[in-house]
């Protein structure tokens, strides 16, 4: 992480002073403490297109070249802020944002029941006292939330769940494969029902 931090800090300060460029970098560097921050400013990077003047085809592309942030998380970023603007946006241009703001952990979640239909005004209305308070635990209210905005289940015949699944038992045998103490015969039946589900996956994929 701190090579991450000196990276940035090199690309923040060989931009122009006090440019919208510059503002970003240095907004990156303190993500950890301020995503309110960053996630405003990538949500205007993302919507103007500033990217381009900067020279990178992609918004995807600015943020792992530029800020080392991958697509995953910048896109966190943009839909947490987004949702949080929707129902707060009094409260997220406070000053004391930075500090009052629910963990992006939490909001994270938020933004995954807005994007789903489960989150509406009343229900905001009804966690944002949790939500805002300092003194309970992030993972506590994170839990609660998960609890109350369920994400759909997985469907066990689904395609890319037995992809998922597919791949993992491709790793473990590997793993196996390559530690010296498991027996041959557990590698080579290991192998077996990797090449077995293979095929079902390839079976899926043509239907």
């Amino acid at each position: 992480m701190a090579n991450v931090e000196q990276e940035l800090e090199r690309k923040a300060m060989a931009a122009p002073p006090g440019s919208f460029r510059q503002l970003v970098l240095l907004a990156a560097k303190r993500f950890k403490s301020s995503w309110v921050e960053l996630g405003k400013l990538l949500t205007k990077v993302k919507h103007e297109g500033t990217f381009q003047d900067w020279g990178y085809p992609t918004f995807e592309a600015y943020c792992l070249a530029e800020l080392r942030i991958r697509k995953q998380t910048a896109d966190k970023l943009t839909k947490g802020y987004s949702v949080m603007n929707k129902y707060e946006p009094e409260r997220l241009a406070a000053p004391d944002v930075a500090e009052s703001a629910p963990p992006f952990e939490v909001v994270e979640v938020l933004a995954q029941a807005e994007e789903r239909g489960q989150l509406s005004a009343q229900e905001y209305k009804s966690i944002r006292d949790s939500i805002w308070n300092p003194e309970k635990p992030t993972s506590e209210l994170r839990r609660d939330l998960v609890e109350r905005f369920p994400p759909p289940e997985r469907d066990p015949n689904d395609a890319a769940e037995v992809k998922r699944l597919w791949l993992q038992l491709k790793r473990l045998a590997a793993e196996l494969r390559a530690n010296k103490k498991v027996p041959r015969a557990i590698v080579e039946r290991a192998d077996a029902l990797a090449q077995d589900l293979e095929e079902v996956v390839a079976k899926k994929a043509e239907a």
